[in-house]
């Protein structure tokens, strides 16, 4: 009987040991974001409205390289934005 339950014990260290080191064992390689290239990098710019009491937040597409704005009404119930405007237009 003793020697059934060490047999077991030393196989299920076996079978522990083998789960430990399997991840060590792979290739470890990046898989993420294959299909659709690199995706866009933004920059967010917080700045206030001369002559209004609402501030609004710049948002720069390093990516694409264009400007846009969001700003929030007074009652915080809207949000306003601004369509993007070409960079490469405005400093070729």
């Amino acid at each position: 009987m003793k020697s059934k339950v060490m047999w077991a014990l030393v196989a299920l260290n076996v079978l522990l040991l083998a789960l430990l080191l399997s991840p060590f064992s792979k290739e470890n390689t990046a898989t993420a974001q294959v299909a659709g290239g690199r995706p866009a990098e933004y920059m967010m710019i917080p700045g206030d409205v001369i002559g209004g009491t609402s501030t609004l937040v710049y948002i720069i597409d390093t990516s694409n390289q264009s400007l846009s704005a969001m700003a929030l009404d007074q009652n915080g119930k809207s949000l306003d934005t601004m369509p993007p405007i070409d960079l490469k237009r405005v400093f070729p």
